[in-house]
């Protein structure tokens, strides 16, 4: 990372900091989460479920296939990533009012659907493993019969029930006994995510005006999940210290449950094909006069490459550098709307403040195919973009996975993977 210092102009300078953060505190909300505007910033209210059990850490929302007969089919769907509590509205949303109504197709089929929520969705990993190994728990004590459990989830909630399957398993007894015959994930970073570099550094950045957005990059899951993470907008990307402890602990128990058939979808293609978006392209930039001058660019490789220039108030622009990492943006595989929620919610704020922007580039990778089919790494341009051969499919380690026609949305529901994962319901 390197610095450029320029002289101040005192009309910028005394722009009143604090009524900035005020400001912002009030209208935005700078939080990456996935889904189309709608689901993210207004969700329509879901309807009431038919049973809610409250966890250790958490709560289920239980909807049945048929409230006479009770709980007999149990499917545990974990939330994924975001900042705050599980928002039922949210899940459902998503779930039920996109382009595939997922929760209707499991009713129909005779599937009771247990939606499994975090007190905090940031939280540890392993924390939030608790939370779906209680939920496991409580839907064997509940369940009328014997079917066994299908337990899965949509982005981070993947890793979150794989490990917990796994734990259960390790652990042994009684207590631990899981019954579930089949694991799923959507979409899952089972070999990392990412989130660009040039939005990090912003989100550090601007912390003193509003510590959200860094809050959320620098949560426990946030560096368990991704590639290469910074803790401060001068740092340099590296693996970070949180995500190899998870990656032992998930190691230590085995890696993956070994009694569920284990089966994953990915919102990427597996014909190494991009999304279209090129490396070291403007893909935000300030227009408010708060703001002109800072530019977030899309990853390119190689060395001491620009990838941000930054300015907020007063006119010293550093620049950030990144050294060594691949052309990721633009990968196949689930993307996120990461510059355009930036834009979007700076844009919230009144615009005597300053703060206009524009996201010339709305969306960026977020999980690359080959994670979430447990495939390969995620380091080198290679290793993204190879097509998935029939051959290179025999390395995942799922048992079975589909990915997606085209390049989508992250935990997009489609008919073409629901469907998918339905037919394999035991």
């Amino acid at each position: 990372m390197t610095d450029s210092n320029e002289p101040t102009q005192p009309d910028l300078e005394q722009l009143d900091e604090r009524e900035m953060a005020e400001a912002i505190g009030a209208a935005a909300r700078i939080i990456l989460a996935p889904g189309p505007k709608e689901a993210r910033e207004a969700p329509a209210e879901a309807p009431a479920p038919d049973d809610t059990w409250a966890l250790p850490g958490g709560t289920a929302w239980v909807y049945l296939a048929d409230p006479k007969k009770g709980l007999t089919r149990p499917v545990i769907i974990g939330d994924g990533f975001s900042s705050g509590p599980s928002d039922l509205d949210f899940s459902w949303q998503i779930m039920e009012r996109g382009p595939y109504a997922f929760i209707s197709a499991l009713r129909g089929r005779g599937y009771d659907v247990v939606l499994v929520g975090y007190d905090e969705r940031s939280a540890s990993i392993l924390e939030n493993a608790e939370v779906v190994r209680a939920a496991i728990l409580e839907a064997t004590a509940r369940r009328t019969g014997d079917h066994p459990l299908t337990v899965g989830g949509f982005s981070m909630g993947g890793l979150v029930t794989r490990y917990a399957l796994a734990k259960m398993e390790h652990d042994g007894g009684p207590e631990n006994d899981h019954q579930t015959a089949l694991y799923f994930s959507y979409d899952s970073p089972h070999r990392g995510a990412w989130i660009p570099i040039a939005l990090q550094a912003f989100a550090h950045y601007i912390r003193s005006l509003n510590a959200a957005f860094s809050n959320q990059m620098n949560s426990p899951a946030a560096r368990q999940l991704l590639w290469q993470h910074i803790s401060e907008w001068r740092d340099s990307p590296e693996t970070d210290k949180e995500r190899g402890t998870f990656l032992a602990e998930l190691e230590r128990v085995g890696g993956w449950p070994s009694r569920p058939r284990k089966i994953g979808v990915a919102n990427g293609v597996r014909i190494g094909e991009s999304n279209g978006i090129r490396p070291g392209e403007q893909a935000f930039h300030g227009k408010g006069i708060a703001i002109t001058g800072t530019r977030l660019y899309t990853q390119p490789a190689g060395e001491d490459e620009l990838v941000a220039q930054l300015r907020v108030v007063t006119l010293r622009r550093p620049h950030v550098n990144t050294s060594g990492l691949p052309e990721i943006d633009g990968a196949p595989g689930g993307t996120l709307e990461g510059f355009g929620i930036l834009a979007d919610e700076l844009n919230k704020v009144p615009a005597l403040i300053g703060l206009r922007s524009e996201a010339d580039i709305r969306e960026h990778c977020f999980v690359p195919t080959v994670s979430a089919i447990a495939l390969r790494d995620i380091d080198t341009h290679e290793k993204l973009y190879e097509p998935v051969t029939e051959a290179a499919a025999k390395d995942s380690e799922l048992d079975e996975f589909r990915c997606a026609s085209q390049n989508e949305g992250h935990t997009l529901v489609t008919e073409e993977l629901c469907t998918w994962i339905l037919d394999r319901l035991p």
